[in-house]
């Protein structure tokens, strides 16, 4: 038994540093786009960190014979495994380095909330409540923490699109004063160069008559109106990229939640003797199926797309810390394996 727990140290160690370090890489990668040797060392490590914490809830699952969800530390480490191999799958199929970017930050959060804030009675394994004593603990535990994961990846991704929309929003926006600015700019340069004084409205005519007598057309202002159709043409197609995935992820993760709340209410009459009780636990797990049903009511239904959907789905990610989380915190109800006291 020493051993084992030389050997959980180990693994626990190794996972914290391989996921604090490939999100520092990730964030190299992010600001030196140039340089491909940071991303692919966070792409290394990330996969190295997936590996370490399967083979760990391997080796618990093997040492003490029962499937590795058997209390919040385990699912930690379980859901942290789903965001992981969640996003990398993602990032394959789009070559796309911005699902690791939004992503490990959260699984560098509950690593570091299991490491290094749950005690270490809660940290080790212990013989299974009797309510988990049952072949549904696979199934019902396992489907809800699959579910929880896509539907964070998919949540995440409408936060992102949400901030990204608002400073396009506002890039838009203030498109005149750019343009004013850059005009001031270029009067500057010609002023200082020629030694005149070229003001505003001189500009604007001059503007006016090389537009009427080059061949080329040349006119700064379409020059600089062209620059920034460019750059607004990016960020919309950024836009419907993380819209589009954050829809997929969520219509993916919505069937998984709702094959595991029946799971799980099954599990209930068998050992409670009533598929609902209204325990704080099903009573979230509710509300986040009711929100997620919502946003693809509006996607599927009403066709709604863009910000509006993203705004429910922005909610759902906080709704589902809540159930998974935040209701162990109250110490109250059936899942009494789950609180923190």
């Amino acid at each position: 038994m020493v051993s084992f727990n030389n050997y959980s140290n180990f693994f626990n160690n190794s996972i914290f540093l391989f996921s604090l370090l490939s999100n520092i890489f990730y964030a190299f990668s992010l600001n030196l786009k140039e340089v491909n040797f940071f991303g692919t060392i966070a792409k290394t490590i990330s996969r190295l960190t997936t590996l370490s914490i399967f083979f760990f809830l391997f080796s618990r699952w093997t040492q003490y014979g029962y499937f590795p969800l058997s209390n919040l530390y385990e699912s930690i480490l379980f859901l942290s495994c789903i965001l992981l191999f969640g996003y990398q799958v993602l990032e394959f199929q789009t070559q796309s380095s911005l699902f690791g970017i939004v992503v490990l930050p959260i699984v560098l959060f509950l690593i570091s909330f299991g490491e290094l804030t749950l005690p270490l009675e809660m940290q080790k394994s212990s013989a299974l409540v009797p309510a988990l004593q049952s072949n549904w603990l696979m199934m019902h535990v396992s489907l809800m923490m699959l579910s929880y994961a896509i539907l964070l990846i998919g949540s995440l991704l409408s936060i992102v699109y949400i901030g990204s929309w608002l400073l396009l929003d506002y890039y838009i926006k203030t498109t005149p004063k750019r343009y004013q600015g850059f005009q001031n700019h270029i009067i500057k340069s010609i002023n200082k160069k020629r030694n005149i004084n070229l003001t505003n409205n001189q500009f604007s005519e001059l503007c006016i008559i090389i537009a009427g007598q080059s061949p080329l057309n040349v006119n700064i202002k379409v020059m600089h109106m062209e620059e920034e159709r460019i750059l607004i043409d990016t960020n919309t197609k950024l836009l419907s990229f993380l819209d589009n995935w954050s829809y997929r992820a969520i219509s993916l993760g919505f069937p998984f939640l709702t094959i595991g709340i029946i799971a799980g209410a099954v599990w209930a009459n068998e050992a409670w003797g009533s598929y609902w009780s209204w325990d704080p636990k099903e009573t979230w797990a509710l509300i986040t199926w009711l929100i997620f049903a919502a946003y693809l009511h509006l996607r599927l239904i009403v066709g709604w797309k863009g910000q509006n959907p993203a705004i429910l789905a922005s909610i759902g990610f906080i709704v589902v810390w809540i159930c998974y989380l935040g209701v162990n915190f109250l110490g109250q109800g059936l899942h009494s394996y789950g609180w923190f006291t």
